[in-house]
């Protein structure tokens, strides 16, 4: 796809114009990401793939193994930016749940007391992790515990 930007002081909002000859999914995605403030997030689906996913397609996003994995309703993907920086980029719908863990708050499923006080958070695409210590006063604050 090609991308041109036009810079001018008569334009005092930006809009994209999208120059097609039919609608694809590419360019569907592309116009549901414009029309939205939602800032979206790239990843890779193997080595070489990018993907890009909004903020509503993401359930969790994890660091294993030093890797940043977020899982979507079916898939994995591994992002080369930090847990702090999607945090960020993410919003409020997503809270942090461990020093390595962020869950999309909308995709709760069911939660479980665990070991030492935590609890077992499960997500409605079968992910699941436990709410640390640290994180438990705010997450039971969010569910007005």
């Amino acid at each position: 796809m090609k991308v041109s930007i036009d810079i001018s002081a008569e334009y005092k909002e930006p809009f994209a114009v999208i120059h097609t000859d039919k609608v694809t999914d590419e360019i569907q995605r592309a116009v549901d990401m414009l029309g939205t403030n939602e800032t979206p997030v790239t990843a890779f689906r193997n080595e070489e793939d990018i993907v890009v996913l909004k903020p509503d397609e993401i359930y969790m996003v994890r660091v294993e193994d030093g890797d940043t994995i977020i899982y979507g309703a079916k898939s994995q993907y591994r992002s080369r930016r930090r847990l702090y920086e999607l945090s960020e980029q993410l919003g409020s719908k997503f809270m942090q749940i461990s020093k390595t863990t962020l869950v999309n708050l909308s995709y709760m499923d069911s939660i479980e007391p665990g070991f030492s006080g935590t609890l077992l958070l499960k997500l409605r695409n079968g992910s699941k992790d436990y709410v640390s210590r640290k994180y438990l006063p705010e997450f039971k604050k969010y569910l007005g515990l």
